[in-house]
């Protein structure tokens, strides 16, 4: 599977595939400064941790680059960063990203240009992602059996990553084998990333896909049609609980109740040490007009308030595997995940 053209640096710019054109336009922006990317962010033009981390430490670049080089540079280098990190709380990418920006900008040697050399990170950056998603792509398959069907939920493939994908990632090899017989893709309301997105990239690849509704995965589960669940993640805490896309927590519970494995596919970058449990995960609230209106049609009376959580915490106790790029953790707990986070080979 060759990487999608999810994001390139080109001519000063960061050029994003706007996502939220999918799938009926290919469009692209151009994002020539921090707050155009940030809107390109926030509104979801760019989407899924990795991608957002990646984006980010691309527009650390951008921060430099348009930052005048005068006194008073540091000052508003950072306050244009303060401005990426806040534009989605709950995927830690976005912050080890800038985190890892900061730090090259603190090491700068003597006489060095800050937007080169924060180029080249992330330019690294964006080769670790796609190199994180073949090392995931191979550890998943080997947990899946021959002429499986799987299920996903939301967009974990090469649109939410530098090219290539986490859970997708994993079906991408399976089918590559020969392994794979179908992917049932949830829509994922109320964005629809799943028929938007996933069964873009899917068919796109030549990969059988059928699109369900939410509401329709429970069933799915208990027929007896799928013999995986795999997805992606935005945060994983460190006793292996994992904060998704809305919607994934039930059908955790759902796999675990027809027996059914659930395994969750993500980079270290979004192991979160320091967040100790997903109930500290801080959940990002979306706004009115995803729920209330669609298509130019108004679904909700004026009157009626809304919920609209983006994302929900999966327990380590319905995950089946955590995969990531340096193997598999089977039955996550605090210890498991702090042995691989640390590199050892006993996880």
């Amino acid at each position: 599977m060759q990487p999608l053209p999810t994001m390139r640096w080109t001519d000063g710019s960061l050029r994003l595939l706007d996502q939220r054109r999918l799938p009926r336009n290919e469009v692209y922006i151009d994002c020539r400064d921090v707050d155009t990317l940030a809107e390109a962010i926030r509104t979801l033009a760019v989407r899924g941790a990795p991608a957002i981390g990646i984006a980010a430490a691309y527009g650390c670049a951008l921060a430099a680059l348009t930052t005048p080089s005068n006194p008073g540079f540091r000052k508003e280098f950072l306050r244009k960063l303060s401005v990426l990190e806040g534009t989605r709380p709950t995927a830690v990418n976005l912050f080890h990203c800038i985190d890892r920006q900061k730090v090259v900008y603190d090491n700068l040697g003597s006489g060095e240009d800050p937007a080169e050399a924060l180029l080249r990170s992330a330019h690294l950056m964006r080769e670790e992602d796609l190199d994180a998603s073949r090392a995931m792509g191979r550890f998943g398959a080997e947990l899946l059996k021959p002429g499986c069907s799987v299920l996903t939920h939301c967009n974990a493939g090469g649109l939410a990553t530098a090219g290539l994908g986490t859970a997708l990632a994993v079906i991408y090899e399976a089918w590559d084998r020969g392994m794979l017989k179908k992917v049932y893709a949830d829509e994922t309301r109320p964005l629809l990333q799943g028929s938007r997105l996933t069964s873009w990239e899917l068919t796109r690849a030549g990969i059988p896909v059928d699109v369900l509704p939410d509401s329709a995965a429970a069933s799915l589960l208990r027929s007896g049609r799928v013999d995986a669940v795999i997805v992606g993640s935005d945060r994983v805490a460190a006793n292996g609980d994992a904060a998704n896309k809305i919607g994934t927590y039930p059908i955790a519970l759902a796999a675990a109740a027809h027996g059914v494995p659930f395994y969750v596919v993500a980079p270290l970058s979004t192991f979160d040490p320091g967040t100790a449990r997903g109930e500290d995960i801080a959940i990002e609230q979306r706004g009115r007009g995803e729920l209330a209106v669609s298509g130019g049609s108004v679904l909700l009376p004026e009157e009626a308030g809304i919920w609209n959580p983006a994302f929900d915490v999966t327990p380590a106790s319905l995950i089946t595997a955590l995969i990531c790029e340096k193997g598999v953790i089977s039955s996550p707990d605090g210890r498991s995940v702090e042995t691989m986070i640390r590199g050892k080979s006993d996880a």
